[in-house]
């Protein structure tokens, strides 16, 4: 299932080393800033998606494209918990930072520019059939 949201960035963590294979990099996205409420979101960017992030600073506006995930986790005392994560696919400049051209793309726009999918990469799957009603 993948979504679409829009924001500024609020905080970048750097990238932590987690396993000997598994390596991901934090960031808060400020949504709703005009809002009495704005709601500080935490999403991730793992492997080599976490590069990425390195062009954008606090206070730049984002469009994040992202996945939902949760697991199970059950502890050595067998209590069971739920983790949530918002895994991004994607991540580009937005709003009055997108510098956009006459063809609606990002100048610049590519690899270099956004945390998505390599070339050789299937992008996530997505099945519109998958609705309950």
């Amino acid at each position: 299932m993948n979504m679409q949201v829009q924001g500024r960035i609020h905080t970048a963590f750097p990238a932590e080393q987690v396993t000997q294979r598994f390596k991901k990099r934090e960031f808060v996205l400020e949504l709703d800033a005009a809002s009495r409420y704005p709601q500080l979101v935490l999403f991730q960017l793992t492997g080599d998606r976490c590069g990425a992030l390195d062009e954008f600073a606090a206070g730049d506006s984002v469009a994040v494209e992202f996945s939902l995930r949760g697991r199970e986790w059950k502890s050595p005392k067998g209590e069971t918990r739920y983790f949530n994560s918002l895994e991004v696919w994607s991540i580009d400049r937005a709003g009055d930072d997108a510098g956009r051209s006459a063809g609606g793309e990002s100048e610049g726009a590519g690899p270099a520019r956004r945390a998505s999918r390599g070339e050789d990469e299937p992008p996530p799957h997505t099945d519109d059939d998958e609705i309950p009603f």
